[in-house]
This record gives C-alpha cells, sequence and structure tokens, in this order.
C-alpha cells in the first residue's frame, strides 16, 4: 500500500512521561527513525534512543496553549513518508487514546500509506498505579471508562449526569482526561448521579518527578484543584477504588467516611 518503497510511518506512543515506561517496541521504532514528529507532552529523555541523525520536528499539542494545526501535522506525515523517510509520530500515552491517532492512520491510509501502531501506557492508568491503586476491583469496580472533559469545538461534549447515574448503577471507574479547565461544570453533572462522597483523586504529570496529587471526595473535588493548585496536565479519577490509594487512610474525608 506505501506510496514509496522505502517510505514508512509507525505511531508510537511514549508513555506517561517517565522514559522507563517505553515498551521495547518503541525504542526500537525511534532507534529506527529519520524523521520523528513530537508532541510537547514527550520526555525529552525519550530521544536518547533515536538515531544523531534523525530529523526532530517538534509538533506541540498541549491543552490551553498553541497548538500545530492537525491538518498541518497530517501532511508532514504524508509528505515525509512519500520522500522515503522512516517517519515516527511520536505521542504522549497512547496514540489512540485521545492521541487523535485514529484521524492521523485514516488520513495516511486515505493516501495509500500503511500505518503501523505501538501503544503506550496512557496516563489515566499510570496516575493511579503511581498513588498504589487499581482500576478495576471485584469489590468496588467492574469496568473503567476513559472520556475526555475536553471537548470537539461545536460538540457538546458528554453527558455528565447520564455518566454519572451509570457509573453509579453499574459500578464504574470514570477516568477524566483533559478536565481541569471545565472541572466545575463537570463536577456539577457528576454529583447529579454520584453521592458527593465518593472518592477522587486529581494527579497532575503522572509518572514524573513533579507529580503532584491529591486525594479528595467529589463533593470537594472543585475546591481541592483550587487550594492545591492543580494544572493541566492532570488525570482525574471518580470512584471507589480511590480508596485503594496508599494515603488514603491518611486523609481526613477518609475518616469521616468511615465513621
Amino acid at each position: 500500500m506505501n506510496t514509496s518503497s522505502t517510505g514508512r510511518c509507525t505511531l508510537v506512543g511514549a508513555g506517561p512521561g517517565d522514559p522507563e515506561l517505553l515498551t521495547l517496541k518503541a525504542v526500537k521504532a525511534i532507534a529506527s527513525a529519520t524523521v520523528i514528529l513530537l508532541d510537547d507532552l514527550v520526555n525529552d529523555a525519550v530521544l536518547a534512543h533515536a538515531s544523531p541523525t534523525a530529523r526532530i520536528v517538534h509538533v506541540g499539542k498541549r491543552g490551553g496553549c498553541q497548538s500545530t494545526p492537525q491538518a498541518f501535522i497530517d501532511k508532514l506525515l504524508i509528505c515525509a513518508v512519500q520522500e522515503g523517510e522512516q517517519v515516527v509520530r511520536l505521542k504522549g500515552g497512547d496514540p489512540f487514546i485521545f492521541g487523535r491517532g485514529g484521524e492521523e492512520v485514516d488520513h495516511l491510509r486515505a493516501a495509500g500509506i500503511d500505518v503501523q501502531v505501538v501503544n503506550g501506557i496512557t496516563s489515566g492508568l499510570a496516575a493511579m498505579a503511581n498513588l498504589g491503586a487499581p482500576l478495576t476491583h471485584r469489590e468496588h469496580a467492574h469496568g473503567v471508562v476513559f472520556v475526555t472533559g475536553h471537548a470537539k469545538p461545536g460538540d457538546s461534549g458528554t453527558d455528565w449526569v447520564q455518566l454519572a447515574h451509570t457509573a453509579a448503577q453499574a459500578k464504574l471507574t470514570l477516568v477524566i482526561y483533559m478536565g481541569v479547565s471545565s472541572l466545575e461544570h463537570i463536577a456539577q453533572g457528576l454529583l447529579q448521579g454520584l453521592p458527593a462522597h465518593t472518592p477522587a483523586a486529581v494527579v497532575q504529570n503522572a509518572s514524573l518527578p513533579a507529580q503532584r496529587e491529591a486525594l479528595t471526595t467529589l463533593g470537594e473535588l472543585v475546591h481541592t484543584v483550587q487550594g492545591e493548585q492543580l494544572q493541566s496536565p492532570s488525570i482525574i479519577v471518580v470512584g471507589d477504588v480511590v480508596q485503594g490509594a496508599r494515603a488514603w487512610a491518611a486523609q481526613p474525608h477518609a475518616a469521616q467516611k468511615a465513621a
């Protein structure tokens, strides 16, 4: 399917930030690349695996900041492959979980270019693992929902009220990406279907040395984020599994709930 006999494109997940969480397959893909299109949230330490001759192109994608237009990124990918380059599109987390990897695959395939995908550890999973808690649990959570708090322009976005009712009925953990800027709206919706004492966690810069986190309840979530001055990029987790976090028992709200 390739338009060039030598050009190739691989979408690679760089993981949540800690360069040691790269997969072996990701390391091999990065090492073989002649061109790397790099997202802002990728740790620069990952580039230690790249060839010294590889061309690094920064194509910023960060919430709340000016970003490289997606159409321009798609064009860069196609042109580089057609010129015979070994292209790696390097994304934070996993390319297929809120990484717009699906859109890029569609554009590449429409141009007759086959695409390989190397999965990465998504930040929603890493955030809870770093707190010592699971996302699913036989007693507390029968499933997990990954959901974005950032709606596409012109889209009404997630129905938080309906999602809260579903989570309560099905015992689901909610993992919210890109939700800090809309947190008040999100919390108001969730509180219409989930009790205010539902455990919640916010993890900023998951897996990095600069990681910060807060354990709270859904009712206090907005106040906690504002008080702790937590910012993007942050993962918000809502559900009983948060009680499994190492520090949960030391929180005042945990004692209140037990009483």
